[in-house]
């Protein structure tokens, strides 16, 4: 299947997949700690760009890279959309939540893809199991890599904004092993 098939092929379907270069793969549900950073994050993104060309989107909206389609949990662009767009033309920013089922696509494949996209500048993988997070920013040709976690904060200078780490994960006691 050729990604103009597959994108195509996916206006039909009920439910949402993502294009891996080779075939559909089916879009499953995640966890509670999940949903809540991923509300978290859209939220701090939403308050932080009120007023500015930047704005937020995901994780109902593709992007595509290279022969694939990938639906990021969070993403950022500064080019207008449409209202009725499915596909997030030039995003600067995107954050996966990382799973155990998703780190190698996560870690590597994506990666490897969001490097490949020109207009991204930053990816940000959020942890779902503690607090803390791996950010990629692009220096020209070359990428950086660095970990933050709960003591620190999200720089985003591209979009011009800044986020506490621990706000994306308001309500998660990952010491206790439950829900705060």
């Amino acid at each position: 299947m050729t990604l103009a098939e597959f994108l195509a092929w996916e206006e039909r379907q009920e439910i949402r997949y993502e294009f891996d270069g080779f075939e559909p793969v089916a879009m499953t549900g995640g966890t509670y700690a999940h949903d809540r950073i991923t509300f978290h994050l859209q939220r701090a993104l939403n308050t932080r760009l009120a007023g500015t060309p930047c704005q937020p989107a995901g994780p109902n909206v593709k992007i595509l890279t290279p022969g694939k389609a990938r639906y990021p949990d969070g993403l950022v662009t500064c080019s207008p959309i449409k209202p009725d767009a499915t596909v997030i033309d030039n995003p600067v920013v995107v954050f996966e939540v990382v799973s155990e089922d998703t780190a190698r696509i996560d870690r590597i494949e994506k990666l490897r893809e969001y490097q490949a996209v020109p207009s991204i500048r930053r990816y940000v993988i959020l942890e779902q199991k503690s607090v803390a997070a791996t950010v990629f920013e692009r220096h020209g040709k070359n990428w950086t890599a660095y970990a933050i976690t709960e003591e620190d904060t999200l720089r985003m200078p591209e979009i011009e904004i800044e986020i506490p780490l621990i706000e994306l994960y308001e309500s998660l006691d990952f010491a206790a092993g439950q829900i705060a």
